[in-house]
């Protein structure tokens, strides 16, 4: 069983989440500004650090997009030329370049508003990609198409150029992040070589947060389980949802809803905890893609509940650091790959 602190900290956390979710339902739009930007005030943010820190990962924040608030943090780890925090960690052990988006938030931008920023930012990865061989060949319908490509989004970002191999990206989410990963990674099958030369060769889902209209064992038995239960999650459903779309078995919420081909989807780890009420969704969407023969192990973490290797006070726990390493392991044996889309809760 989980231990005395964090259980006390799961009954905490459920107390103040469950007010946000209530004030959120209650006035959607009051943390938005302006300009459409949502403010967290309750969530810190780390400033950015261009240089190496003390863990040898240094960042970088890029605003990719004029028209909206979509932003990407950069994190290249010393080993290719630990941040606090699971992202930095997660670079450093694979030795991988990490680019976290800053997504949307609801229910002030509900679905698709997300999703799309998560296509977004692979787009503009992709269109990276092109603006190097630009720079490199120098030549005719490359040069066009960096001249046509305005507003600020035709300039190289140079820690992509120099440490990237687009080639070899692989998405991982945490939590709700896994939503929006697994969506990416379909996208990116769907688009084929319009990609090019940006290529998906895995997923990782860290404990998805996912449901469905019909409850299974696990939602039943751990209803009321850690961090997060049941209810809390449908109300989070509805307010990340369009009115007119609310339904626990929309493919945003399960996966096994999804209408593309599962054959054509890259290798997918997916990491499950023992007390997460959302294993078992998680673990049958695994077992669909293995039927189809994709490389889909579960990695099912004993005593653990949601977010256990991503949750601030649990990073330096053994089991946290002995999943960023199972990640690190996996995706090593996949292949060496340059970067990696992380999309967090």
């Amino acid at each position: 069983m989980p231990s005395v602190s964090v259980k006390f900290y799961s009954i905490l956390y459920k107390f103040i989440l469950k007010r946000q979710l209530q004030t959120l339902s209650e006035n959607p739009t009051k943390l938005t500004d302006h300009y459409g930007v949502v403010s967290r005030p309750d969530e810190s943010v780390a400033p950015a650090n261009p240089s190496f820190s003390e863990d040898g990962v240094a960042t970088k924040d890029i605003h990719i997009d004029p028209l909206t608030s979509l932003s990407l943090r950069i994190f290249v780890p010393d080993t290719v030329v630990i941040v606090n925090g699971s992202k930095g960690r997660i670079a450093k052990a694979c030795d991988a370049i990490v680019v976290a988006v800053g997504y949307r938030l609801a229910p002030e931008s509900k679905y698709p508003a997300a999703f799309e920023d998560g296509v977004e930012a692979l787009n503009w990865l992709a269109k990276q990609a092109n603006l190097a061989e630009c720079r490199v060949s120098g030549g005719g319908e490359l040069r066009r198409r960096q001249i046509v490509d305005g507003f600020g989004s035709s300039v190289i970002e140079p820690w992509i150029a120099a440490h990237a191999d687009l080639s070899r990206c692989v998405l991982l989410g945490v939590s709700s992040g896994s939503n929006i990963a697994n969506y990416v990674t379909q996208k990116a099958v769907e688009a084929g070589n319009l990609l090019d030369p940006i290529r998906v060769v895995a997923q990782v889902l860290m404990y998805p947060f996912v449901i469905g209209s019909t409850p299974t064992k696990s939602e039943i038995k751990l209803a009321n389980s850690y961090l997060y239960d049941r209810s809390m999650a449908v109300l989070a459903w509805k307010l990340f949802l369009p009115n007119d779309q609310f339904n626990l078995d929309h493919p945003a919420a399960n996966p096994l809803m999804t209408k593309i081909p599962l054959r054509r989807m890259p290798p997918t780890l997916t990491i499950v905890a023992e007390h997460d009420f959302m294993r078992d969704r998680a673990i049958a969407y695994s077992q669909e893609l293995r039927k189809v023969n994709v490389d889909a192990p579960v990695y099912d973490y004993k005593d653990a509940i949601h977010e256990f290797a991503t949750f601030e006070m649990f990073l330096k726990t053994p089991k946290a650091q002995a999943c960023v390493e199972d990640i690190a392991i996996w995706t090593g044996i996949l292949s060496s790959f340059g970067l990696l889309n992380n999309f967090c809760k």
